[in-house]
Protein backbone atom coordinates (compact mmCIF):
# COMPACT_ATOMS: atom_id res chain seq x y z
CA UNK A 1 0.00 0.00 0.00
CA UNK A 2 1.20 3.04 -0.69
CA UNK A 3 1.68 6.43 0.74
CA UNK A 4 -1.27 8.00 -0.95
CA UNK A 5 -3.30 4.92 -0.69
CA UNK A 6 -3.10 5.16 3.27
CA UNK A 7 -3.40 8.36 3.12
CA UNK A 8 -6.88 8.60 0.88
CA UNK A 9 -7.66 5.90 3.94
CA UNK A 10 -7.27 7.82 7.45
CA UNK A 11 -7.75 11.36 5.57
CA UNK A 12 -11.41 10.41 5.45
CA UNK A 13 -11.59 10.11 9.47
CA UNK A 14 -14.80 8.10 9.83
CA UNK A 15 -15.71 4.52 9.56
CA UNK A 16 -17.52 3.22 7.24
CA UNK A 17 -19.12 0.00 5.51
CA UNK A 18 -16.09 -0.71 3.93
CA UNK A 19 -13.69 0.69 6.45
CA UNK A 20 -13.32 0.06 10.34
CA UNK A 21 -10.69 2.19 12.96
CA UNK A 22 -9.28 0.74 15.63
CA UNK A 23 -6.83 1.91 17.88
CA UNK A 24 -3.20 0.52 18.26
CA UNK A 25 -3.62 -3.00 19.96
CA UNK A 26 -2.48 -6.49 19.93
CA UNK A 27 -3.70 -9.02 17.69
CA UNK A 28 -6.23 -10.82 19.57
CA UNK A 29 -9.11 -12.89 18.01
CA UNK A 30 -12.43 -11.85 19.74
CA UNK A 31 -11.17 -7.97 18.88
CA UNK A 32 -11.47 -8.43 15.19
CA UNK A 33 -13.18 -11.88 14.12
CA UNK A 34 -16.92 -9.59 14.73
CA UNK A 35 -15.38 -7.48 11.76
CA UNK A 36 -13.27 -9.92 9.56
CA UNK A 37 -17.10 -12.19 9.41
CA UNK A 38 -18.62 -8.92 8.44
CA UNK A 39 -16.65 -7.29 5.63
CA UNK A 40 -16.30 -10.70 4.11
CA UNK A 41 -20.03 -10.37 3.65
CA UNK A 42 -19.78 -6.57 1.99
CA UNK A 43 -20.08 -6.50 -1.61
CA UNK A 44 -16.65 -5.35 -1.80
CA UNK A 45 -14.84 -6.58 1.47
CA UNK A 46 -13.27 -3.94 3.57
CA UNK A 47 -10.67 -2.84 5.89
CA UNK A 48 -9.54 -2.69 9.31
CA UNK A 49 -7.37 0.13 9.79
CA UNK A 50 -5.17 -0.29 13.31
CA UNK A 51 -3.91 2.81 14.73
CA UNK A 52 -6.37 5.29 14.49
CA UNK A 53 -7.38 6.35 18.29
CA UNK A 54 -11.51 7.67 18.46
CA UNK A 55 -12.49 10.62 20.24
CA UNK A 56 -15.79 11.02 20.42
CA UNK A 57 -17.51 11.16 17.20
CA UNK A 58 -13.71 11.50 15.53
CA UNK A 59 -10.78 9.65 14.88
CA UNK A 60 -7.06 10.82 15.09
CA UNK A 61 -3.37 9.35 13.65
CA UNK A 62 -2.06 6.90 16.83
CA UNK A 63 0.04 4.73 14.35
CA UNK A 64 0.94 1.36 15.73
CA UNK A 65 2.51 0.80 18.59
CA UNK A 66 6.14 -1.35 17.68
CA UNK A 67 5.05 -4.34 20.12
CA UNK A 68 1.39 -4.76 18.75
CA UNK A 69 2.80 -4.92 15.54
CA UNK A 70 4.52 -7.96 16.03
CA UNK A 71 1.59 -10.02 17.13
CA UNK A 72 0.31 -9.20 13.77
CA UNK A 73 1.76 -12.53 11.85
CA UNK A 74 -0.51 -13.52 9.20
CA UNK A 75 -0.05 -17.30 9.52
CA UNK A 76 -1.39 -17.16 12.97
CA UNK A 77 -4.39 -15.10 11.93
CA UNK A 78 -5.62 -16.66 9.44
CA UNK A 79 -5.89 -19.79 11.68
CA UNK A 80 -7.68 -18.21 14.22
CA UNK A 81 -10.13 -16.65 11.76
CA UNK A 82 -10.62 -19.89 9.95
CA UNK A 83 -11.85 -21.39 13.47
CA UNK A 84 -15.43 -19.29 13.17
CA UNK A 85 -15.49 -18.68 9.44
CA UNK A 86 -17.37 -21.23 6.70
CA UNK A 87 -16.49 -20.29 4.03
CA UNK A 88 -12.94 -19.26 4.61
CA UNK A 89 -12.23 -15.64 4.91
CA UNK A 90 -9.13 -14.40 2.58
CA UNK A 91 -7.31 -11.50 3.32
CA UNK A 92 -3.93 -9.77 3.54
CA UNK A 93 -1.68 -7.73 6.44
CA UNK A 94 0.36 -5.25 5.21
CA UNK A 95 2.35 -2.27 7.37
CA UNK A 96 2.15 0.97 5.70
CA UNK A 97 3.46 4.52 6.86
CA UNK A 98 1.56 7.56 6.45
CA UNK A 99 3.36 11.42 4.87
CA UNK A 100 4.38 11.46 8.49
CA UNK A 101 6.25 8.20 9.14
CA UNK A 102 3.44 6.63 11.13
CA UNK A 103 3.24 3.20 10.71
CA UNK A 104 -0.48 1.15 10.58
CA UNK A 105 -1.60 -1.92 9.93
CA UNK A 106 -3.82 -2.38 7.37
CA UNK A 107 -6.04 -5.90 7.13
CA UNK A 108 -7.49 -6.08 3.79
CA UNK A 109 -10.38 -8.30 3.43
CA UNK A 110 -11.76 -9.59 0.40
CA UNK A 111 -15.62 -10.31 -0.10
CA UNK A 112 -17.33 -14.05 -0.09
CA UNK A 113 -16.56 -15.86 -3.54
CA UNK A 114 -19.68 -17.83 -3.59
CA UNK A 115 -21.42 -17.77 -0.79
CA UNK A 116 -21.99 -16.06 2.66
CA UNK A 117 -19.33 -16.23 5.23
CA UNK A 118 -21.17 -18.22 8.25
CA UNK A 119 -19.77 -18.21 12.07
CA UNK A 120 -19.20 -21.45 12.79
CA UNK A 121 -18.23 -20.88 16.35
CA UNK A 122 -19.75 -19.45 19.15
CA UNK A 123 -16.90 -16.59 20.56
CA UNK A 124 -16.25 -15.38 23.80
CA UNK A 125 -18.99 -13.98 25.65
CA UNK A 126 -21.12 -14.68 22.89
CA UNK A 127 -19.51 -11.73 21.09
CA UNK A 128 -20.30 -13.86 17.55
CA UNK A 129 -22.76 -16.89 17.45
CA UNK A 130 -22.45 -20.23 15.59
CA UNK A 131 -24.92 -20.00 12.60
CA UNK A 132 -25.04 -15.74 11.89
CA UNK A 133 -24.31 -13.63 9.21
CA UNK A 134 -22.44 -10.69 10.50
CA UNK A 135 -22.24 -7.30 7.93
CA UNK A 136 -21.42 -3.64 7.94
CA UNK A 137 -24.29 -2.38 8.93
CA UNK A 138 -25.84 1.60 8.73
CA UNK A 139 -28.98 1.10 11.43
CA UNK A 140 -26.67 3.85 13.73
CA UNK A 141 -23.01 4.10 12.54
CA UNK A 142 -21.21 2.10 10.35
CA UNK A 143 -20.81 -0.94 12.42
CA UNK A 144 -20.64 -4.78 12.27
CA UNK A 145 -23.13 -6.41 13.51
CA UNK A 146 -25.38 -9.81 13.02
CA UNK A 147 -28.13 -9.13 10.05
CA UNK A 148 -31.32 -9.16 12.02
CA UNK A 149 -33.52 -7.60 8.97
CA UNK A 150 -35.15 -9.13 6.05
CA UNK A 151 -33.77 -6.42 3.68
CA UNK A 152 -29.95 -7.17 4.47
CA UNK A 153 -30.69 -10.83 4.47
CA UNK A 154 -32.42 -10.79 0.86
CA UNK A 155 -29.82 -8.17 -0.02
CA UNK A 156 -26.55 -10.83 0.79
CA UNK A 157 -28.65 -13.68 -0.74
CA UNK A 158 -29.15 -11.86 -3.96
CA UNK A 159 -25.39 -11.19 -4.28
CA UNK A 160 -24.65 -14.68 -3.45
CA UNK A 161 -26.57 -15.82 -6.36
CA UNK A 162 -25.24 -13.47 -8.61
CA UNK A 163 -21.86 -15.14 -7.69
CA UNK A 164 -22.79 -18.58 -8.09
CA UNK A 165 -24.45 -17.90 -11.37
CA UNK A 166 -21.06 -16.19 -12.60
CA UNK A 167 -19.16 -19.36 -10.79
CA UNK A 168 -21.36 -21.53 -12.68
CA UNK A 169 -21.02 -19.67 -16.28
CA UNK A 170 -17.26 -19.77 -16.16
CA UNK A 171 -17.94 -23.63 -16.05
CA UNK A 172 -19.46 -23.56 -18.75
CA UNK A 173 -22.61 -24.66 -17.03
CA UNK A 174 -25.98 -23.45 -17.95
CA UNK A 175 -29.12 -24.71 -16.58
CA UNK A 176 -31.56 -25.44 -19.16
CA UNK A 177 -34.66 -22.88 -19.62
CA UNK A 178 -37.06 -25.14 -19.42
CA UNK A 179 -38.13 -28.61 -18.36
CA UNK A 180 -39.18 -29.47 -21.28
CA UNK A 181 -36.12 -29.28 -23.10
CA UNK A 182 -34.12 -31.10 -20.52
CA UNK A 183 -36.85 -33.87 -21.24
CA UNK A 184 -36.53 -33.63 -25.28
CA UNK A 185 -32.40 -33.79 -24.66
CA UNK A 186 -32.99 -36.92 -22.80
CA UNK A 187 -35.61 -38.57 -25.23
CA UNK A 188 -33.47 -37.90 -27.78
CA UNK A 189 -34.53 -39.64 -31.17
CA UNK A 190 -37.16 -41.50 -29.22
Amino acid sequence: MTVEEIEEILEAGKETQKVDYKESCPWDEFTFIKDFLAMANNQDGGMIVIGMKEDGQTFTRQGIIPEHKTTYKIDVMKDKVGKYADPYVFFDVDFPKDKNGLEYVVITISPFDKVPVICKKDGKENFVTIGSIYHRGFNRRAESTRVSSYFDMREIIERATVKMMQHFEKLDLKPSKTIEDKFKSERGDL
